[in-house]
């Protein structure tokens, strides 16, 4: 490779953890800006894309390969991911990042008017979701560098929550616009966001990196590849996370697309329905995202992710069967409240614990195994969904999905520390 180890720009140097409220920190602000108005994007084109595929095909088997496409993109960006974040400048990466899927998710709407270009949703997504990982692997880096490693549930959990806000507002945003002009132009909004997203990180200054006096070496993609997951494997909680994760991440990449189809097709509803319901949901991860810290604190971490992945799935089983759509909206909360509680609890400890040189490349050697099967989960989930409804898929998916949870109890999860 042919990246070299650098110090972030613009630098500023390295202090003792700044005691004052986060909201207070004008770095860690601007940051926490541009990431509530990424995910704000993230969550128009969550809905747009599926709708502009069903739209087009009528098929939740065609939504469901469109997200395996994206899942195929997004771990084979994972791969790489992890050696890229820890050589190059974070802070200009993340930048760039928004700039690109700006630029891709805005040909979307300009290629529409000439009439739906399915193929298109076919390019544009899996590059998006390649930059995204990217993205999403330099941003858990960045993080610690801001607050700090004893903050980094809470600066997590109010992260999540103020994206969790946004997911409430993009969903019910993307509903409404794909409604009243149609789901092209929510992919236009999206697309709008990323460009407010990099500014917001041009106001950002970076402390340098710890991890600075050991730079990354150029010693080949399947090196550092194996560097990550060497340090995942011998340590026997983040391996057993990562194992359990996996199983989970096969199970459930499809269930936006089943609970689109759900309201749908099964039930009859329109696309504001549909805007309005995952936006309903998304306020569970509010919720989730700001009990978090305190549960962990409280119950420890083992009990926390447990517990949490658990819910997840009885949430799942039911969202297939229910007819109300209060019902649907209710159970959406729950299951995206409890596996955003999961996921800020497994991103916290391995920030804690991963020496910052390492901790790109460990991040990204972590989602590469999370998401491996994920892409095939999405496509077999909603082929299941078309073959036999929507109900029995998801009550099997989600009591799989209650039993990766209870399996946690036979690992080392179970015995995880209080902090």
């Amino acid at each position: 490779m042919a990246y070299r180890a650098r110090r972030v720009a613009p630098a500023v140097p390295r202090r003792a953890e700044d005691g004052r409220p986060l909201w207070r920190q004008r770095d860690f602000g601007f940051f926490w800006l541009a990431q509530t108005l990424s995910v704000l994007g993230d969550s128009f084109s969550l809905i747009a894309l599926p709708l502009l595929v069903l739209q087009a095909t009528g098929s939740v088997a065609r939504m469901g390969l469109l997200t395996g496409a994206g899942g195929v993109a997004m771990v084979l960006a994972a791969v790489f991911a992890g050696v890229v974040v820890d050589r190059v400048d974070r802070r200009k990466l993340l930048i760039a990042c928004d700039l690109v899927r700006m630029v891709l998710y805005g040909l979307v709407p300009v290629v529409w008017l000439a009439g739906p270009q399915l193929w298109l949703l076919y390019v544009v997504l899996p590059l998006c979701e390649a930059v995204g990982m990217l993205f999403a692997v330099g941003y858990v880096t960045v993080v610690r560098g801001l607050v700090g490693t004893g903050r980094l549930t809470e600066a997590n959990g109010r992260l999540n929550a103020t994206a969790a806000a946004a997911g409430v507002l993009g969903p019910l945003g993307a509903g409404l616009v794909a409604a009243w002009t149609g789901p092209a132009d929510a992919v236009a909004v999206d697309a709008a966001s990323y460009a407010v997203s990099a500014g917001c990180l041009l106001l950002v200054r970076v402390r340098e990196r710890a991890g600075d006096e050991h730079p990354a070496k150029d010693t080949g993609l399947w090196r550092d590849l194996r560097t990550g997951i060497a340090y995942l494997v011998h340590r026997p909680v983040l391996r057993s996370l990562t194992g359990l994760l996996a199983v989970f991440s096969f199970l459930s990449l499809g269930i936006n697309d089943l609970i689109i189809y759900h309201l749908k097709r099964d039930l009859g509803h329109d696309d504001g329905t549909v805007g309005t319901v995952l936006a309903v949901g998304a306020v569970g991860t509010v919720a989730g995202a700001l009990l978090v810290a305190r549960l962990r604190r409280r119950l420890g971490f083992g009990p926390t992710w447990i517990g949490s992945i658990a819910l997840c799935g009885v949430a799942f089983a039911g969202l297939g069967w229910v007819r109300p759509v209060p019902a649907v909206a209710v159970l959406g909360a729950v299951y995206l409240g409890c596996a955003g509680m999961a996921g800020t609890c497994s991103m916290s400890l391995r920030q804690e614990i991963t020496p910052e040189h390492l901790l790109g490349r460990v991040t990204s050697a972590h989602w590469t195994l999370q998401y491996s099967l994920a892409p095939i989960g999405a496509a077999v989930l909603t082929w299941a969904a078309e073959q036999y409804g929507t109900g029995p898929v998801a009550a099997v998916a989600g009591a799989c999905c209650a039993l990766v949870g209870a399996a946690g109890l036979c690992t080392p999860i179970r015995r995880a520390g209080r902090t």
